[in-house]
């Protein structure tokens, strides 16, 4: 399977970076193909310009796509799949890749009218996040997360949808910590070699 990943964090120096190199090593293990971008060190620009926003909000199609975004939807149009590996800011994702689904996300490719984006086999979210699960299930914000992506920006544009939370990463308790992080880099691994 041809595997598009799209990673966002600004640190290498991350548990996230962690997870998606584990993630990686499980695929290329399983044989699958993949090609990544990373929104930070490509330095994806995440902020609409006025032409896209007039694009997007009035349908606009004369104005032209911008070639990053091109660039962005034509690894999409080449994969089998897709995943997102990033951190929990806020119960959402890092602005970069909210702004990335701004803009990539456009009108004519995601959504109407006439969506070109092909309906990809498998949509996976792997996000790192600081509270328990037991802590963002008690609030909603773990349901609130799975509404924006999987029921909103992915929708039906992949047959098979999935988030995975890497719960309890905060610096608060280290020994527990790093416990998780341990458990949650064998997952990340497993979860490439069953991808």
């Amino acid at each position: 399977m041809k595997i598009f990943v799209v990673y966002c964090h600004p640190s290498k120096n991350s548990f996230t970076y962690q997870v998606k190199e584990e993630f990686l090593k499980g695929l290329r293990d399983a044989n699958h193909t993949f090609i990544v971008s990373d929104l930070y060190e490509m330095n994806f620009n995440s902020e609409l310009s006025e032409g896209e926003y007039e694009r997007e909000a009035f349908y606009r199609s004369e104005i032209p796509v911008a070639n990053d975004v091109l660039e962005e939807q034509r690894k999409i149009q080449e994969s089998d799949a897709i995943v997102f590996i990033y951190p929990v800011f806020w119960t959402e994702a890092p602005a970069k890749l909210v702004g990335w689904f701004d803009r990539v996300w456009s009108s004519g490719f995601a959504y109407n009218p006439n969506p070109q984006m092909k309906v990809l086999k498998k949509a996976l979210f792997i996000l790192s996040a600081g509270k328990t699960m037991e802590s963002l299930e008690e609030t909603g914000e773990a349901n609130a997360m799975r509404t924006v992506m999987l029921g909103d920006r992915i929708r039906t544009r992949a047959i098979e949808k999935e988030m995975i939370m890497f719960d309890g990463t905060s610096h608060w308790n280290e020994a527990e910590r790093n416990v998780r992080i341990i458990e949650h880099l064998k997952t990340a691994y497993n979860l490439g070699v069953n991808f």
